[in-house]
């Protein structure tokens, strides 16, 4: 019984530390994580980045293009909306995440929408 549960707590700890699984985002996805990334109040990625077809964009930051290919690893892109600060403690890039700008869900369908660029 023992071993049985030692096992079985084994495979737990093995499955939860591996990558998340990212279910193929939908159309709505996409575009939901657009409108986030263009609004003025919620992401607001355009006064910063140069992207897509924006409308008055900004150079503060690198422009969001070839996402996919510069951050294939969804998760590090994920990290670094979340908290810039981590990665660059003297960035002006809010910690969107860490100070409950936007959510995890609306991070993850900013990231959508950016894996299109």
């Amino acid at each position: 019984m023992r071993k049985a549960l030692m096992s079985a707590c084994l495979t737990t700890l093995a499955l939860s530390a591996t990558a998340p699984v990212f279910a193929e985002p939908t159309q709505a996805d996409i575009d939901r994580g657009k409108e986030l990334a263009f609004s003025r109040k919620d992401g607001n990625c355009l006064a910063c980045h140069q992207m897509d077809d924006g409308k008055l964009t900004g150079n503060i930051g690198p422009e969001l293009a070839d996402m996919k290919a510069r951050f294939p690893d969804r998760e590090m892109l994920f990290k670094r909306v979340w908290d810039e600060t981590q990665f660059n403690p003297m960035t002006v890039m809010p910690p969107f995440g860490r100070h409950m700008i936007l959510s995890k869900q609306e991070i993850n369908r900013i990231i959508d929408y950016l894996y299109t660029l």
